[in-house]
């Protein structure tokens, strides 16, 4: 048994806290005075773009001076990259991939058939596609008015991945950025085991050479945007750095840039990678083929008690209630699954949802529909039956009936645990069991729990507990749809901390991508 006190200290040792090699002289400022001369750049504009849940970041680039722009990784709702344009008076001409994702429909056709707009897609690597593409080949250069954006193949997440240098027309020396998509990430680079066994000793051996040459002759002063920051599965250990990270920095604190020994680098890359999504497959396909053109979002209808009663009476319905975790144990449907409203829809809603399947929403009173099917559709869930009209408040008032799930707090839980008369199930990622867990808890990673809740006793009550309470809402919500007497854990692991109470640190982290732990 370990002490909070005990934990903590372990936590560091682990890499749980943010622990950074710190700085050579220089590298801060040199980096400050990089983005300082991209912004006396001539016209030039330049936004980030964050989709939360996935972690993914796009790039809008453009030349004020010339009227264009181009969008690097756009996800699949465009519409903030046509009000960006049409803020600043750009016409969107290019839409570049840096590669073939996996974890988000690509937005590059959905922005080429509403702006007009040329996709520039890699064709390295035997790289082909179902749909129009514009080839791009190492060395290449894309013009986008006054900016070139040169072509740099770094393969090694993917057999075409492509990272692009952002300089001034003509002036190559004024490098200003450089777009490393899922190759370097800050503090870790991309996964090499998405595309089948067969293919993972290749691609990483392919990872090692491209991280050990591909950006050498560049400074360490050029800042690095990448397309996804922590939280996204895409590569293990994503960190935030304070600033715009840049290849200075990356080369002296990212843990993968320290290994010298191919086979020491592909050991500890693959040990460290968190279980692949279920979805992820279908996106690489979509992507490989084109993903339909939705023109706009889904507009779900909006049906009242009665008619949603009738749709949700529907087996083939998934019915998914968007509303927080305290709301829906005060009462919902029953056989809803509680994703709580945020971005992590996304990603929960691409583990847990059937894409084939409509999909009938419970929204928070002070949530948009729309945010909702912005979210579920940058993983491809776009068929929807319908919406509640009113929520809960107008199914309650007409009279329906809806279910109750309990809540545990941190400090019942301890009590019921000393007394034994609850089962314990944590069903959060790997890596966190084995930075720490609950005394006596079973371990079940949430994707996971629809296919293996067999494995629960159903003759006792189950607590099931995560990070926070969002995704053990999540869980209970699938288990009491089976039946189970179940109980969500608010605060969860968190609170169990705060509480001052004792948690299990297992002697040694097992591999990160397997789901099975003792």
């Amino acid at each position: 048994m370990t002490t909070r006190r005990q934990f903590l200290e372990h936590a560091g040792a682990l890499g749980l806290g943010t622990l950074f090699t710190p700085m050579a002289a220089g590298v801060t400022r040199a980096a400050e005075e990089t983005v300082a001369e991209a912004a006396k750049i001539p016209g030039l504009v330049f936004e980030k773009i964050e989709a939360g849940g996935i972690s993914h970041y796009s790039y809008f680039l453009g030349d004020a001076v010339t009227g264009v722009a181009a969008v690097i990784d756009p996800r699949r709702d465009v519409e903030v990259y046509l009000e960006l344009a049409r803020k600043h008076r750009l016409r969107i001409t290019h839409a570049i991939e840096t590669h073939v994702h996996a974890d988000f429909v690509s937005g590059s056709r959905e922005l080429a058939a509403r702006s007009g707009a040329t996709i520039h897609a890699s064709v390295e690597g035997g790289t082909s596609y179902q749909f129009d593409v514009e080839p791009v080949r190492h060395d290449d250069h894309l013009r986008v008015g006054n900016l070139d954006l040169k072509a740099l193949h770094t393969p090694g997440h993917t057999p075409e991945h492509m990272s692009y240098l952002a300089s001034v027309q003509g002036e190559p020396s004024r490098a200003w950025g450089l777009f490393t998509g899922d190759f370097l990430f800050a503090g870790a680079v991309g996964r090499p085991d998405l595309m089948g066994v067969k293919n993972t000793d290749r691609l990483a051996e392919l990872l090692f050479t491209s991280l050990q040459t591909a950006f050498d002759e560049l400074p360490g002063a050029v800042p690095i945007y990448p397309a996804h920051g922590p939280g996204s599965p895409c590569g293990a250990g994503i960190v935030e750095r304070e600033g715009v990270p840049t290849l200075g920095v990356e080369r002296a604190s990212n843990p993968a840039l320290q290994f010298t020994d191919r086979d020491a680098f592909i050991a500890d890359l693959l040990f460290k990678q968190p279980p692949v999504p279920y979805y992820w497959p279908r996106m690489k396909a979509i992507n490989a083929r084109g993903p339909e053109v939705l023109g706009e979002l889904p507009q779900p209808p909006a049906l009242k008690p009665k008619e949603f009663k009738s749709l949700v009476a529907d087996d083939g319905v998934q019915l998914l209630d968007t509303r927080h975790l305290f709301a829906f144990g005060g009462g919902h449907l029953a056989g809803a699954i509680n994703i709580g409203y945020s971005a992590s829809i996304s990603m929960w809603g691409g583990w847990l949802l059937d894409p084939n399947r409509p999909v009938a929403l419970v929204v928070p009173t002070q949530g948009e529909v729309s945010q909702v099917v912005a979210w579920l559709a940058r993983i491809g869930v776009t068929n929807f039956a319908g919406v509640l009209d009113g929520g809960m408040d107008a199914w309650v008032m007409a009279g329906e009936r809806f279910e109750t799930l309990d809540q545990l707090s941190v400090h019942d839980l301890h009590e019921q645990l000393r007394k034994q008369r609850i089962q314990l199930l944590d069903v959060r990622q790997p890596s966190e069991w084995d930075h720490g867990h609950l005394p006596e808890a079973t371990y079940m990673f949430l994707p996971e729990v629809p296919k293996r809740m067999r494995e629960i006793d159903r003759r006792r009550p189950v607590a099931v507990y995560c990070g926070t309470g969002y995704r053990a809402s999540i869980a209970a919500s699938l288990l009491q749809r089976e039946g189970l007497k179940v109980y969500n854990v608010p605060g969860s692991f968190g609170g169990w901390l705060a509480a001052g109470y004792d948690v299990v640190v297992p002697r040694a982290p097992g591999k990160a991508s397997d789901t099975r732990r003792t």
